[in-house]
């Protein structure tokens, strides 16, 4: 057993201690998770071992789930739907972005969740719509956009919904039209969701029905992305991505306009990518996706 000063108890150090004593010559690393004080400690008990990037190579087997996996998904999804339910029927005006957040979180765990899969993001009013927004004290006020964006851990795996609703009064012109729209682009990529459709073909199924209402420049980098063990996987649904869906492959759909100084809309579900003979892609995330007023 090798003990390194700044390195015990690491189980990466203790492991590349037992394959230098084994005789090994290399040991394959992941460069972009390893830190530079972890490549030191490795270093120091075994510095005639040669370090190999395994590049992405475990995050690529992780892509494809199988049924059980999925299935932790969509109980984590079920979980998500039962706490954004629950808070749609409590009185929100008057309360902080803050406060919110934590209302969920804690209605998560109260559903059986481990706990959230990322922060959970509640935007109101100007701040509405912008992805992965932090919660501030700002207030609910009556006429605002709401949205809202959260997801569950179980038993380790994440996923992710996203709603936007209107406050208290009936929905301003300008919100049916901008939330119509990020509907339709929403359902665009969802509807593109089959084995073998390339990654960057889903996104621009989402994206040009925005880019074609003018919104091109208020669009976030990526349509969605893979989800499992970590919140953000593999694939990329992106105009720059490379390769094709599998099926049993759990993808967000997100789309989203932000407008400086107004707000904005983004409508996020998690799908699993089935072919058509099995239905299609199945929706985890069910809340409806109705402008709801509040």
């Amino acid at each position: 057993r090798h003990v390194v000063s700044g390195g015990a108890g690491d189980p990466a150090v203790a492991a590349t201690g037992l394959a230098a004593a084994g005789g090994a010559d290399s040991l394959a690393v992941e460069e972009h998770h390893l830190t530079v004080a972890r490549h030191r400690a490795l270093r120091s008990v075994a510095p005639g071992l040669r370090l190999a990037d395994v590049g992405g190579a475990v995050e690529q087997l992780r892509v494809i789930k199988d049924e059980e996996e999925i299935s932790c998904l969509r109980i984590g999804a079920e979980i998500t739907d039962q706490a954004l339910g629950e808070l749609l029927e409590s009185i929100l005006v008057g309360r902080t972005e803050r406060h919110l957040a934590l209302e969920l979180e804690r209605r998560l765990v109260d559903h059986g969740a481990d706990g959230p899969a990322f922060p959970t993001s509640v935007a109101t009013g100007p701040n509405a719509g912008r992805r992965g927004h932090r919660p501030t004290d700002r207030r609910v006020e009556e006429g605002d956009f709401l949205s809202v964006c959260l997801g569950a851990a179980y038993r380790g795996y994440r996923c992710e919904i996203g709603r936007t609703f209107v406050i208290g009064t009936a929905p301003a012109a300008w919100q049916i039209e901008l939330y119509d729209l990020v509907f339709a682009a929403q359902r665009a990529g969802r509807e593109s969701l089959v084995p073998g459709a390339a990654c960057r073909d889903v996104d621009h199924a989402a994206r040009q029905v925005l880019d074609s209402a003018g919104y091109a420049e208020a669009l976030p980098a990526l349509t969605g992305h893979g989800v499992g063990l970590e919140i953000d996987e593999d694939p990329q649904l992106g105009p720059a991505a490379m390769g094709k869906l599998d099926a049993c492959v759990p993808v967000t759909v997100e789309p989203g306009v932000h407008l400086p100084g107004r707000g904005g809309v983004r409508i996020d579900d998690t799908l699993v990518v089935r072919p058509e003979a099995d239905g299609g892609p199945e929706l985890l995330t069910i809340t409806t996706k109705e402008l709801l007023a509040l």
